[in-house]
């Protein structure tokens, strides 16, 4: 039998990294192996998916769906960080802005867009750390990268803030958007606050709390812990007989029946629903070839190569 595994969804606290989170995480359930789909950045508050055991070889998969925030920008101020917690490089006045205006504005920050990674991220740079060098004073170039926003809803604007709801794939800052929408707008502008709402198909609502984390037995804990494919929930899934399902966890394609065709990457399981792992469908939907497999729990003994 294998060790169990999953998915934790924690409500990150304001303060705490995302590698804070995933070292209590592993304390809290005793395991080694534990990572993270996503960083938050310390400030930012919200969903922090940890998963945990053979279910870490899903990060990957996890981190490259889409994400939303809601995040307050404030109007008139620019930090060195692009958001409330760097020092304020230059104050300015701030005209009437509408809704209206706002929205209008945000329409070209929409799509497949260029963005600059900030100074103030995780990102490399000749083996270091962008925010290290931040921090020492040393600003270095960046190539703009390509990142997609899907959607950017005005909830409300209020003298110099300004609410939104941001949903946007992998890689993107939402710090870039808020400094360059109030570039657009003329006031410039940083991020007041941050809370990712979503990843993928895990929202801030089922979240388990810091304290949870921090306090909680193991089993409490444990409990909380959804299984490792639901991180591909949004994924078509096949199942495999017991002979296929040999095969496939040996490394060879094997035949699906009932295929409707097409392809793609999908969720392949057992045929007692256990996930085996995760698969490409080919020959025009006909076949899965395996490309991540896994072994997880299951009541039964495990299949395992032959």
């Amino acid at each position: 039998m294998s060790a169990p595994s999953g998915v934790l969804v924690v409500a990150k606290p304001a303060g705490r990294t995302s590698f804070d989170v995933v070292a209590a995480v592993r304390r809290a359930l005793r395991v080694r192996r534990a990572g993270h789909a996503g960083t938050l950045d310390p400030d930012a508050v919200g969903v922090l998916p940890i998963l945990v055991g053979e279910a870490t070889k899903l990060m990957g998969y996890l981190a490259d769906q889409d994400k939303e925030y809601r995040v307050t920008m404030r109007f008139g101020v620019v930090t060195d960080t692009l958001d409330a917690g760097g020092r304020v490089l230059e104050t300015r006045p701030v005209p009437p802005l509408t809704r209206e205006v706002v929205e209008r504005a945000a329409r070209a920050f929409v799509g497949a867009i260029r963005q600059v990674p900030p100074m103030y991220s995780a990102r490399h740079h000749e083996g270091r750390r962008l925010y290290e060098l931040a921090r020492q004073g040393v600003e270095v170039p960046r190539e703009a990268r390509d990142v997609v926003v899907y959607s950017i809803g005005v909830d409300e604007v209020a003298f110099d803030r300004a609410t939104l709801t941001v949903v946007c794939g992998k890689g993107t800052y939402v710090r870039v958007i808020v400094a360059d929408l109030g570039t657009a707008l003329g006031p410039g502008a940083s991020v007041e606050q941050l809370v990712r709402t979503r990843v993928g198909p895990f929202a801030l609502a089922e979240a388990v709390s810091w304290e949870a984390v921090s306090a909680g037995p193991p089993e409490a804990l444990w409990a909380r812990v959804r299984p490792p494919e639901s991180a591909l929930e949004r994924w078509p899934a096949v199942h495999l007989g017991l002979d296929a399902e040999r095969a496939f966890v040996s490394g060879q394609s094997v035949s699906v029946t009932g295929a409707r065709g097409g392809s793609g990457f999908v969720r392949v399981h057992a045929a007692d629903g256990i996930l085996l792992g995760v698969g490409e469908l080919t020959a025009a939907g006909t076949r899965v070839r395996p490309v991540r497999v896994l072994h997880v729990d299951r009541p039964r003994t495990r299949v395992l190569p032959a």
